[in-house]
């Protein structure tokens, strides 16, 4: 079942709805269950809800798998430009405008008001090793940033499309000041198409910028602990259907396989 409810959001003082998925015998057991945050919570369970009318089908995944888990969708601002505000925790230039980065406050917003309420009201397993965070283009920046600055709260993320090549310094900084815990499992992907074209001819899922900056930090994050999983779409674009067939391979790397 799907439970939506507005959460007032400080740092864009307005409110913002959070799409809750609850196994459908949650109200007829006792049970407790892990936590997934998601970014972009509109986009993954009904088209009706979803900005370019496709979602991630999450809800008929979830129904049919496995592992039965809570998921909070946190639903973005469609106001102009504000995404990319909420969703950047950094100061970006992007297409010829500077982003001033909301995304440490909308992360003290999730780890401190969202997070505190979710375990209160809601049946979870509020320990670090039950909680992950994920999310696509600016909200798999926020994930990154995330299972890196939080890692005391989030030992799982999944970091679709992030852009790495785009973030690598930024990330980089942050990697440089933390130790991560040897159990932190980080799921990066990039698609063939939305990365461009490779250089010289070479084979898209190892020459392109994003091929290779991914590549790079697979390995630093290794270095830190992190257990890691990269994942090349052949055809891949930048959008809810492509990031939807990612869905079975994120989730059960993060959480079924040992």
């Amino acid at each position: 079942m799907i439970i939506k409810r507005p959460f007032w959001y400080p740092p864009g003082n307005s409110d913002r709805t959070l799409h809750i998925y609850l196994p459908d015998d949650y109200y007829s057991t006792e049970e407790r269950y892990p936590v997934i945050y998601f970014f972009d919570g509109h986009n993954l369970f009904f088209n009706e809800d979803a900005t370019y009318g496709t979602c991630w089908g999450l809800k008929g995944f979830l129904d049919r798998w496995h592992k039965k888990i809570i998921i909070v969708g946190m639903e973005c601002s469609h106001v102009n430009q504000e995404r990319l505000s909420e969703y950047c925790p950094y100061e970006k230039h992007f297409f010829g405008k500077t982003i001033h980065g909301k995304g440490k406050e909308t992360f003290d917003w999730i780890v401190h008001e969202i997070k505190p309420m979710i375990d209160k009201e809601y049946r979870t397993w509020g320990h670090r090793e039950a909680t992950g965070i994920a999310g696509s283009s600016m909200g798999g920046i926020m994930s990154m940033y995330g299972i890196i600055r939080y890692n005391d709260i989030f030992s799982k993320a999944a970091c679709v499309s992030t852009g790495i090549f785009w973030n690598l310094s930024d990330f980089r900084k942050d990697l440089k000041q933390v130790q991560l815990s040897p159990d932190t499992r980080i799921y990066m992907s990039w698609g063939e198409i939305e990365s461009g074209k490779a250089a010289h001819n070479g084979n898209p899922e190892f020459d392109t910028r994003e091929a290779r900056s991914t590549r790079k930090f697979e390995k630093e994050l290794q270095a830190k602990n992190a257990r890691t999983y990269l994942y090349f779409q052949p055809n891949g674009r930048h959008c809810e259907a492509d990031w939807a067939a990612q869905v079975p391979l994120f989730l059960d790397w993060l959480w079924l396989q040992p």
